[in-house]
């Protein structure tokens, strides 16, 4: 009797590679495979999912989502994530949005970069990924818009934002100065949702950033060295991106200002 992969996926006992093999048998045993769409767009949140996929050595499908096109409207992605952010992924019939939601689903299916299945292991891996899907993405995010591509005046909420995800980065670099991963001695998903983010320092605070904040590069730098990483950056430059901020880009990317008209 075969067990189906979703089982060894799932399996404590996983080593590095097994992925690929574990396709390739499904195929030979079934003739078929049902690939993973990933929806992508060179930003941090589908970054850190990029980089699991990688890691992972799973088999997917890029569906570029140019969000300063607009393509985010479109019905057939909106069905997909109805809030209409990237990264969203399909695997069969599941259908996931929100980057840490991903990377938990990834996780759970492969078995892979998680820390010890313990209860004060698991705390420590959930509170740090809603961390940094509620903390560090958003008040990073914010201090980009305002300090970027508000118009003035905005110097309340320049400084707001900014310290806000100066406090939060600080926390981040505070907790790296008490062992290499940010879950013990464990790469994790926390590791990479850091990365997707830990990449763009410099425009979100500024270049000066990394002097305030020593522990995060070190892990930054230590994780861009993975060959994975290289790969997930390779996908921003294999799909063209409309890279310019005009009048069009600034419509599809805060839809909100029409409001202001």
């Amino acid at each position: 009797m075969h067990r189906p992969a979703a089982f060894v996926l799932q399996s404590k006992h996983w080593q590095p590679g097994l992925a690929a093999a574990i396709i390739t048998a499904a195929v030979l045993l079934t003739g078929t495979y049902i690939m993973i769409k990933f929806y992508y767009h060179p930003s941090p949140n589908p970054a850190k999912v990029a980089l699991f996929l990688e890691e992972a050595g799973l088999q997917y499908e890029v569906v570029p989502v140019d969000t300063r096109k607009g393509e985010q409207f479109t019905p057939s992605f909106l069905a997909i994530n109805p809030n209409a952010k990237t990264p969203a992924l399909v695997d069969g019939d599941a259908v996931i949005f929100d980057s840490s939601a991903i990377m938990l689903y990834l996780a759970e299916k492969t078995g892979r970069f998680l820390p010890q299945n313990t209860p004060k292991a698991r705390g420590e891996l959930l509170s740090w990924l809603m961390f940094i899907g509620s903390g560090i993405g958003p008040y990073s995010g914010q201090a980009v818009h305002f300090k970027h591509f508000a118009p003035d005046p905005k110097e309340y909420a320049v400084n707001r934002y900014a310290y806000e995800a100066e406090r939060h980065w600080g926390i981040l670099d505070a907790r790296l100065g008490k062992q290499r991963y940010m879950v013990g001695d464990a790469y994790t998903i926390i590791d990479m949702s850091v990365w997707g983010w830990a990449r763009a320092v410099p425009f979100i605070l500024g270049p000066e950033a990394w002097t305030q904040l020593p522990n995060v590069k070190r892990l930054l730098d230590e994780i861009n060295a993975r060959p994975a990483a290289a790969r997930a950056e390779a996908l921003a430059t294999q799909h063209e991106f409309k890279k310019e901020m005009d009048d069009e880009a600034r419509k599809n990317m805060f839809p909100g200002n029409a409001r202001l008209a």
